[in-house]
């Protein structure tokens, strides 16, 4: 897994969140954040799962993804180890791998209302 998060020199990585919280707000923001989810869940169990992840991976550019990149992916962001994301595992993974957001105001999260997800 670790290839597809180190950055060649070929490759430079901008973390455009910062600026979509700036635009969208916060709650905007993890509207977004929750239409993503959707793109990659399984629709039947409404988890992020190793067969909805492996069947969605081209959406990601990661066409030759193998599966035991698909598991550390998902063991990445799996907080209660049933071996799939929820939604707010999702959006916890994703505010803490983007280095501008967890750097960012702490004003954004009191704008939030998580239990809304």
């Amino acid at each position: 897994m670790a290839q597809y998060f180190a950055l060649d020199n070929a490759f430079d990585f901008e973390d455009y969140f910062p600026s979509m919280m700036a635009q969208l707000g916060a709650e905007g923001f993890v509207g977004e954040l929750c239409n993503g989810f959707r793109l990659l869940m399984d629709c039947e169990k409404g988890l992020i799962t190793f067969e909805s992840l492996k069947r969605n991976s081209s959406l990601l550019g990661l066409h030759d993804m193998g599966d035991d990149d698909i598991v550390c992916m998902l063991m990445e962001g799996d907080l209660d180890g049933d071996g799939a994301l929820s939604q707010m595992e999702f959006c916890i993974l994703m505010f803490r791998l983007s280095p501008g957001l967890v750097d960012g105001p702490k004003m954004w999260m009191e704008d939030l209302d998580v239990t809304g997800m």
